[in-house]
């Protein structure tokens, strides 16, 4: 299945001729191209597609997901693809972008 998740962009670097950005998944942190967003900046969160932001979503949307996705049992196991690992059965609030109190 193929999954969409929202993280929290903590930083963007042009330097390679392409707009990219390092998102924060809850503590698992990835590159991820942020070409088709031009608007979005450090603190924003972005809905993420094989490494590609493909939309822009407020703080509260994004917790609304997770919370959905976690619901659905889908968490763990995007997080251990996103770790690249097996894992199973871990806590799904761990995807909650770290450092930001829960609302």
């Amino acid at each position: 299945m193929c999954l969409a998740v929202p993280g929290l962009v903590e930083s963007i670097d042009e330097s390679s001729g392409m707009r990219m950005g390092r998102v924060n998944f809850g503590g698992v942190v990835r590159d991820v191209c942020l070409a088709y967003l031009p608007d979005i900046a450090s603190g924003d969160y972005a809905i993420v597609h094989v490494g590609f932001a493909i939309a822009k979503v407020d703080e509260a949307a994004a917790r609304a997901m997770l919370r959905t996705l976690a619901e659905l049992g889908l968490l763990e196991e995007g997080r251990a693809e996103l770790r690249g690992e097996e894992r199973r059965g871990e806590d799904a609030s761990a995807l909650e972008p770290a450092g930001r109190p829960a609302p």
